[in-house]
């Protein structure tokens, strides 16, 4: 008797501690939201402001490549990201007065890219200075790291769009964008 009396008081000893370390978990995760409002407040009156997913992303397009059928590729940011990869954005938007269907040949022609349905997959970035041609990635199912699945866009619609490439020298910052159908432009890496 005594045996079992030892291991029930044990096992409360390990398991008070346990419940107040997740009580005081919980009471710290619910007492964040009070001072979110302050936080936000004190940032912008202070002069210093947080970044913002659109803060230093400028007015004018770093490029615009026109394509086929009225179709038109702004894009808007050329940025390395910490992992080694370039990430181009911007936006895709039918200028033309009817709707049109997205090209297939966008997606490139690699088999394996084709299979994953439309994308941006046929799009490279060109180092002339180096001399080299970047690809976009993948992902390990072989899909394009694009956006894709494109339908048909109506007159004046736009999407949202994004490439990912493998970083160049960080020397390299001007590069040529280039897109099946599309018409070149020379853009800006930052970062």
């Amino acid at each position: 008797m005594r045996m079992g009396f030892t291991a029930k008081t044990r096992r409360g000893l390990v398991a008070v501690p346990v419940v107040i370390g997740l009580a005081l978990g919980v009471a710290g995760c619910a007492g964040g939201d009070d001072d979110k409002p302050e936080a936000t407040a004190s940032s912008s009156g202070s002069g210093e402001s947080m970044p913002d997913a659109h803060e230093g992303k400028s007015e004018a397009p770093l490029a615009e490549l026109k394509g086929p059928s009225g179709l038109m590729l702004k894009i808007t940011l050329a940025q390395r990201d910490a992992g080694g990869f370039v990430t181009v954005s911007g936006e895709l938007k039918n200028d033309g007065s009817k709707t049109v269907t997205v090209p297939a040949q966008l997606s490139g022609n690699e088999t394996e890219i084709v299979r994953n349905g439309r994308s941006l997959g046929g799009a490279t970035l060109v180092d002339s200075k180096g001399k080299k041609r970047y690809y976009v990635l993948r992902d390990t199912d072989g899909r394009p790291l694009t956006t894709a699945n494109f339908s048909a866009m109506k007159a004046g619609e736009s999407l949202p769009v994004f490439m990912q490439f493998p970083s160049p020298p960080m020397s390299t910052t001007e590069m040529t964008l280039q897109l099946p159908m599309f018409s070149t432009a020379a853009i800006e890496i930052s970062g």
